[in-house]
């Protein structure tokens, strides 16, 4: 490293000679350095807010051939800058500068993909669509940033590591990533072909495009607000994971899918009754000897609305206020789901019971092992 490099450096404060951890910082920058990381990226990095510790990683992120702006993307594309911006907006991306060389020649077949999924399916549902891989694209991004700043950046820093040490993290955590891809598209696929065995068996009874017939299901936790008042974030956040892996679990087990989270609850579908009730008497005696996670839940069954993987309709509403009227480690059911599982399960009569937003008393049944 050039005096006149380190002098940059100090004028741009990130180098002190004088300072305590002045050995520390310059081994930092002699490592990156070492990289190929130029003085002006060092600065730039910290000016935009970010750390010298990260930016061996972050330059390892991003594709060499990273070099193009938002018009010459848009001219190999054969496409417009208004309509990638469209389809950035949609996926949950910021604006790109006019300036800003933010892509390689291989977003160019994305986005001439979007002008001809809009020709065949209509630009409003694929639109629509891109929001949804968006969602779910940016979710795991989010929970690998988290990965690494809980179990690899946090133990470094309790520990006392140097910042050299911090940034050989970054940078092998960012080698690490490109395993996604490819298990992406090995999970696509499989999710792909269940999705389509699912959708074939509830769809049997009903003649509508985005209606189908399957059970749905809701199980939270009782007191959890109380709960969330006395235990740290940290234990907040291990016992929702908690919860959320074994749902997740016992979902997939029986050949259900695990919709969403909830807060403090999960909706899940099966398109078969008994499935549903197996998840939810299990979620609840998963946690029979844990007195801090006291699941109760509501089955309902019948034509469900299938919308971007989620699901809507008076059943999904009635399913939600079952579970509202459960008392803890109970699991109530109507009508349909005891008829549709009644070889496999017991159920107890549970009164008929006025619920929010319907005009007639629900029968209603508890659902117990057989």
């Amino acid at each position: 490293m050039e005096s006149s490099d380190l002098a940059a450096l100090e004028a741009a404060g990130l180098y002190d000679p004088r300072a305590p951890n002045a050995a520390e910082r310059l081994a930092l920058i002699e490592w990156l350095a070492a990289q190929g990381a130029g003085v002006e990226q060092m600065i730039d990095a910290t000016q935009r807010g970010g750390a010298l510790t990260g930016l061996a990683g972050d330059l390892a992120l991003r594709s060499p051939q990273q070099c193009f702006t938002l018009a010459e993307i848009a001219a190999m594309a054969g496409t417009s800058p208004a309509q990638i911006e469209q389809f950035r907006q949609a996926a949950g991306l910021p604006p790109a500068g006019p300036d800003e060389k933010l892509f390689s020649p291989a977003d160019a077949s994305p986005f001439s993909s979007f002008g001809l999924a809009a020709q065949i399916f209509g630009e409003g549902p694929t639109l629509h669509f891109i929001r949804v891989v968006g969602s779910a694209v940016a979710r795991v991004a989010e929970a690998a940033v988290s990965l690494f700043l809980v179990n690899i950046e946090a133990p470094i820093r309790a520990a006392g590591g140097s910042e050299v040490a911090l940034a050989k993290a970054n940078l092998q955590v960012m080698d690490a990533l490109r395993i996604i891809p490819p298990v992406t598209e090995s999970l696509l696929r499989a999710h792909v072909e269940v999705a389509i065995r699912r959708m074939r068996s509830a769809r049997r009874h009903e003649p509508s495009a985005d209606l189908v017939r399957m059970t749905v299901g809701f199980v939270d936790l009782v007191g959890f607000t109380t709960l969330s008042r006395a235990l740290s974030a940290r234990e907040l956040a291990d016992l929702v994971a908690e919860f959320e892996a074994v749902a997740h679990d016992l979902v997939a087990a029986r050949d259900g899918r695990l919709v969403k989270l909830i807060g403090d609850e999960v909706m899940f579908v099966t398109v078969e009754a008994p499935a549903a009730c197996d998840v939810a008497l299990a979620l609840v005696e998963r946690f029979d000897t844990n007195p801090t996670i006291t699941p109760r839940g509501g089955l309902a069954t019948g034509p469900l609305l299938m919308r971007s993987g989620d699901y809507y309709g008076p059943i999904v509403n009635l399913a939600s206020r079952i579970a509202d009227l459960a008392v803890p480690r109970e699991i109530l059911v109507s009508e349909e789901v005891a008829a549709g599982a009644g070889g496999s399960m017991r159920f107890e009569p549970a009164g008929r019971r006025m619920l929010k937003g319907f005009d007639e008393p629900v029968t209603l049944y508890a659902a117990r092992r057989a």
